[in-house]
């Protein structure tokens, strides 16, 4: 399963934001094997528009994720500072990438 995640964040909050994004995602591949990769990107021109690109093993992997408490923590604490929030999901065309990387 891959889905990009589409974040306008409070200007304001950006770096608190970033730092439980941060926090969240290293959580989350650390802990749990179904999730496979996550980059998260800023707008240069407009570093509060973030995008988060995550891939999981499958549907349950990403269904058990929302529930994990490190999630939760996440969405709890966010939950002021995201001002729009699109989900989008995506078909991975293909991936190349160095080894070890």
């Amino acid at each position: 399963m891959v889905r990009l995640a589409k974040i306008t964040v409070d200007p304001a909050q950006l770096e608190t934001y970033n730092a439980a994004l941060k926090e969240q995602m290293t959580t989350a591949i650390r802990v749990e094997p179904g999730v496979l990769t996550y980059y998260a990107v800023a707008d240069k021109a407009n570093p509060t528009h973030i995008t988060i690109l995550e891939i999981y093993a499958d549907t349950a992997a990403y269904k058990a994720h929302i529930t994990t408490p490190h999630f939760t923590k996440y969405k709890n604490t966010v939950k002021d500072m995201v001002k729009s929030l699109e989900l989008v999901d995506v078909t991975l065309v293909g991936a190349a990438k160095k080894p070890g990387m």
